[in-house]
């Protein structure tokens, strides 16, 4: 009987792991305590199977959400451009960078105007500072936000809220009414449009998680302490002096999955106050954000929010969408397929 041939590549195999046996020793206090593993349970997932996930009017195709990172920079625009194309072809959601510059003429609308390369499959979301807003409410102005969605094709608008870092920066703004406050009166002025609530990198205590969620927000985003921390990113653009005094501010804040436990935490509560006609979770996602370094966090934290959640990265699309397009797609495809052997073999541990 004639045999089938041979493995061709097993030779050359059995020597890898003869030689990398020894470098692939793993210490046991180093696994994965957020997970049983279930290898009994799944075939191999195929590439494109992740669940969808809806997200405003739109539909993700994975719950990846590329964070705001950049605008109004001759580097933003590769960058932008490098990441609208990702978002097109993996069907991933985006927040543009400050769209401050765009307040004040349309010199640089050529770095956010990505729409024409996301296509219109994908929620993408323009991106302000709460001063800003603020501003523009003070001085009868809110319709140029509807201006700018209108001239960008935005889903929406992202008001990221960051009285730390405008106090660390020697050219910042200065607040005169609440940020809650100035989220509420946008709503009034704009109900139509769909309003994500995002911090800077030092995240949200319990009070603010509270009176965001019982707002009609499409989302908040944590930007929790542990990702790139805008505070300090301002300090080191400072003098020494100041830097030493204020480095115990870029300490504060929440983590990501403290915010998580916290949020789930008041939705639970708003939930049981509900069925006595008490005030109701009005917020429809969570974009979990904020030291989220590989597909295993961002994995573990969307399932174990109460709302339905996304997770989002800045620094690491960063680090790929400075390089050619390959790079970035390459490191995108690795995140997905790594997600898809998450829903495959992970079962996790709350």
């Amino acid at each position: 009987m004639q045999k089938p041939p041979g493995d061709p590549t097993a030779a050359s195999r059995k020597e890898d792991h003869i030689e990398l046996a020894f470098r692939s020793q793993v210490n046991r206090i180093e696994l994965d305590a957020r997970f049983d593993y279930e290898p009994m349970l799944a075939a191999h997932p195929l590439p494109g199977s992740l669940p969808s996930s809806p997200f405003g009017d739109k539909t993700m195709k994975a719950p990846l959400w590329v964070s705001s990172m950049t605008g109004g920079t001759e580097k933003a625009y590769v960058i932008n451009q490098n990441l609208g194309r990702a978002c097109a072809e993996f069907g991933l959601g985006m927040g543009l960078g400050s769209c401050r510059p765009l307040l004040y003429g349309d010199d640089r609308l050529i770095d956010f105007d990505i729409r024409p390369i996301t296509g219109d499959e994908v929620p993408l979301y323009a991106n302000l500072g709460v001063a800003q807003v603020q501003e523009l409410l003070d001085e009868g102005r809110i319709g140029e936000i509807s201006e700018m969605a209108t001239a960008l094709r935005v889903d929406g608008l992202i008001i990221h809220v960051n009285p730390l870092q405008e106090a660390m920066q020697p050219e910042g703004d200065r607040f005169t009414a609440t940020p809650l406050q100035t989220v509420k009166d946008t709503l009034a002025e704009l109900p139509e449009l769909p309003v994500i609530v995002k911090a800077v990198g030092q995240g949200m205590g319990p009070a603010s998680l509270s009176a965001l969620l019982k707002l009609p927000l499409l989302a908040i985003d944590t930007a929790a302490n542990g990702g790139t921390n805008f505070s300090k990113l301002e300090l080191l653009r400072g003098d020494e002096l100041r830097a030493q005094a204020y480095a115990p501010v870029v300490q504060l804040g929440h983590s990501a999955e403290e915010m998580v436990d916290m949020i789930n935490q008041e939705v639970r509560a708003l939930r049981q106050a509900q069925q006595g006609a008490g005030p109701q979770v009005q917020c429809e996602h969570l974009i979990v954000s904020g030291g989220i370094q590989t597909f295993l966090d961002g994995f573990y934290l969307t399932q174990k929010s109460q709302l339905p959640a996304v997770y989002g990265q800045a620094s690491a699309f960063l680090r790929y969408a400075r390089e050619d397009y390959a790079t970035l797609q390459r490191y995108v495809e690795t995140q997905l397929r790594g997600l898809e052997l998450a829903h495959a073999y992970l079962r996790p541990r709350f």
